[in-house]
């Protein structure tokens, strides 16, 4: 008896494919692939339907409340007209005529449908724009340089003591706040640091980098004292929750990761993006993680589920920073075609910061209500959080021997008092800026032009 030879899965599944494309192969030249008008016509109906159904509907909402509301004009043009004519015939000749008396109460009895969309085609008062609170001016005070390559990220720890920059040369420093000299150098990455967060309940500052690595370093021996093994790729954002004793982190495998700080476990991995999170905030209410990502969306996320309470569709390219608001219950997001606000919990969109025409790499915001958008290009705008005003621009300037292409600015933060910006360039420093102390209302005026503001926006 001849023994059957035996075939891996993919040849039997490769054989059967190429069986079936020789059988119809030849009844290909036979099939009319032109569409004929009618089912084109179907075809377009049904993607017009299924794309634009709701806009076809409030089309046709509004249509109908335009009919009200000429019928509910010229009702009312007829009534005003027949109580004229009613005032100008005696009492006891209108007494005596009952059918009139009839007509005119009919015709000053508005349905109550009409007068409900009456009430709503009433126009709202436009509302007054509010003038931008005025800031004082930012101004450059400080540089620091001591990397040897990019500077990637930077914390600053609880107490405003000392704040933390990771770099591309692998290297966490630890700077002194109010001198700027170097403290502390540590060692332990093997590709670029690319996030930093600093425990405000523990001595532990967290770091994570292109070597898909996330450390906890112990401050009181400045060693690593754990591990947390998990992400694919490398891991961009880091944030540690402000109650909880979790940590959570995102990269370029497009997943946030939450793990327990103290067991070391990855409580729940957050899927939903299509490609790299760029930028992960937490806060204490919900949506307790926010997260942007190249995919252009931001999303919100249900920390005790594990999973996505909302996505926020609004930005046309990748979203690379979200930032909290430290008082208000909002948060912005930036993306090189606008920064938006939203509100909190839902994710309601409340207005574009447009200007800032470049990849927004950073943003800040301090309890002022100062927000700073640090661009790709070098360029730094300062915003009125409020009114969404732009009231300075700055372009950082490079060292000296470095190219002016190297005036990219990677991340930005506020120290905790809210009086001094720290930024981390591509030019391999660290600059500080802090308010201009002579500067006043007179000599750096607001620019508050609410007509052409308005135009802009309506």
């Amino acid at each position: 008896m001849e023994e059957v030879q035996r075939h891996s899965v993919h040849t039997l599944v490769f054989r059967s494919l190429k069986r079936s494309h020789d059988f119809f192969v030849s009844n290909q030249s036979i099939l009319n692939l032109e569409a004929d008008e009618k089912s084109e016509k179907m075809r377009y109906n049904i993607k017009s339907r299924d794309s634009y159904g709701p806009i076809f509907d409030r089309v046709a909402a509004v249509e109908q409340e335009k009919k009200k509301a000429e019928y509910f004009n010229k009702s009312t043009e007829n009534t005003e007209s027949k109580g004229n004519e009613m005032a100008l015939v005696p009492s006891n000749q209108s007494s005596n005529n009952p059918s009139e008396s009839t007509s005119s109460s009919a015709l000053l009895s508005i349905p109550p449908a009409f007068s409900q969309s009456q009430q709503q085609l009433i126009p709202k008062k436009a509302s007054s724009i509010p003038k931008p609170k005025w800031h004082p001016p930012w101004k450059l005070y400080r540089v620091i340089s001591g990397h040897l390559g990019w500077v990637r990220c930077v914390a600053v720890e609880p107490g405003n003591e000392w704040f933390a920059t990771g770099a591309a040369d692998r290297v966490i420093k630890i700077w002194d706040l109010a001198s700027g000299k170097l403290k502390l150098s540590l060692t332990g990455h093997v590709s670029t640091v690319r996030g930093l967060a600093v425990s405000p309940r523990h001595p532990y500052l967290f770091s994570c980098g292109e070597d898909r690595q996330v450390k906890c370093w112990d401050l009181e021996y400045n060693k690593v004292v754990r591990h947390y093994h998990g992400h694919l790729s490398a891991v961009y954002s880091m944030s540690l929750h402000p109650t909880l004793d979790v940590l959570v982190t995102a990269g370029r495998d497009s997943t946030a990761r939450i793990w327990d700080m103290r067991t070391k476990a990855n409580i729940h991995t957050l899927c939903g993006h299509t490609n790299t999170i760029a930028s992960v905030v937490t806060q204490a209410a919900n949506p307790q993680i926010i997260t942007g990502s190249h995919d252009s969306t931001v999303r919100l996320w249900d920390l005790a589920a594990g999973k996505s309470m909302c996505t926020l569709t609004n930005h046309k390219k990748s979203v690379r920073g979200v930032v909290l608001h430290p008082t208000l219950y909002m948060f912005a997001s930036a993306s090189p075609d606008n920064i938006k606000q939203w509100r909190c919990p839902e994710g309601n969109f409340v207005q574009n910061l447009s200007g800032h025409n470049t990849i927004v790499n950073c943003m800040a915001v301090n309890s002022e209500g100062v927000l700073v958008s640090g661009g790709d290009n070098g360029s730094m705008h300062f915003w009125d959080w409020r009114t969404g005003y732009n009231f300075q621009r700055i372009q950082a300037s490079v060292q000296p021997g470095s190219m002016d292409s190297e005036a990219g600015i990677f991340s930005m933060t506020f120290d905790q008092s809210g009086s001094r910006l720290i930024t981390t360039e591509a030019d391999k420093t660290i600059k500080i800026y802090r308010e201009d102390d002579e500067a006043t209302e007179s000599s750096y005026p607001v620019n508050w032009k609410p007509d052409i503001i308005k135009r802009r926006k309506y």
